[in-house]
């Protein structure tokens, strides 16, 4: 490309480079959903159409950008997990987070209709992104696995939270009730008062989404016209325990630097 004299403004631009040898994390967050929710009248405690609309625009990230070797979502949220030997736009934190950012909120807005047509979009979802590195695995391990048990602890929260509000409780008055409460007082509230056992709700919302790549026998059209059979690797959303170690010794794949 031929110089110029005003080439010089290229200067002023950081070098925004992740850290090599490091895994690196870009999580999606949504602006403001709790209005946005209550303005579209998504259904309480968890609405699954929405939620599978969230997983749906991660699959799309990791179609666009396969060096994303695993992604984890909840509520609005969506965390994107790069390996230590990533060179995806040189590392370059701006180029990572614009770019999975705007395939994300562009796919949640192209198939908002498709996942919940009675429901016409009023307004503009918007999401935040960030880039942040963890210097070894058991850090990023301990990263979802946070970011796991805040599902849970959300989840219990918000199904007891909105049990008592359908029952007639208004709403101060059952943030009141549930302040400072544990666990087992909160299982305990669903089971006697409104008979749910928290363990058999929908383990997408007590575990949220894990989105991986696992290989699988896919049925091929050959040129003869003929149908064979052919391994491949493809995109599986599970609701499954990723704190433990069974999740990790049943894909090791996820874990090669």
């Amino acid at each position: 490309m031929a110089k110029s004299a005003y080439e010089y403004v290229r200067t002023f631009e950081q070098d925004d480079r992740l850290l090599p040898g490091c895994w690196i994390v870009l999580r999606v967050d949504g602006k403001g959903f709790t209005r946005f929710c209550e303005e579209h009248k998504l259904e309480k405690p968890n609405d699954g159409r929405a939620l599978a609309l969230m997983d749906a625009s991660a699959e799309a990230v990791m179609l666009a950008f396969p060096d994303v070797r695993l992604a984890f979502g909840e509520s609005d949220e969506y965390s994107f997990v790069l390996p230590p030997s990533t060179k995806l736009y040189g590392r370059r934190a701006s180029k990572l987070v614009s770019l999975v950012v705007s395939c994300f909120t562009a796919t949640y807005v192209r198939r908002w209709a498709e996942f919940l047509p009675e429901t016409p979009l009023l307004s503009t979802p918007m999401f935040d992104g960030r880039a942040v590195c963890y210097p070894n695995l058991a850090v990023l391990r301990d990263y979802l696995s946070w970011r796991q048990v805040d599902t849970h602890i959300n989840n219990l929260y918000n199904a007891c939270f909105w049990a008592l509000v359908k029952g007639g409780m208004d709403q101060a008055a059952a943030h009141e009730r549930l302040k400072g409460t544990l666990s087992s007082h909160k299982n305990e509230l669903l089971f006697s008062e409104y008979g749910i056992n928290y363990n058999e709700i929908p383990a997408r919302f007590r575990k949220g989404s894990t989105l991986i790549r696992q290989r699988a026998e896919v049925r091929v059209k050959k040129p003869d016209g003929s149908w064979g059979v052919r391994e491949k690797w493809v995109l599986q959303v599970l609701h499954v325990d990723i704190i433990g170690n069974q999740f990790w010794e049943e894909h090791p794949h996820l874990v090669e630097p």
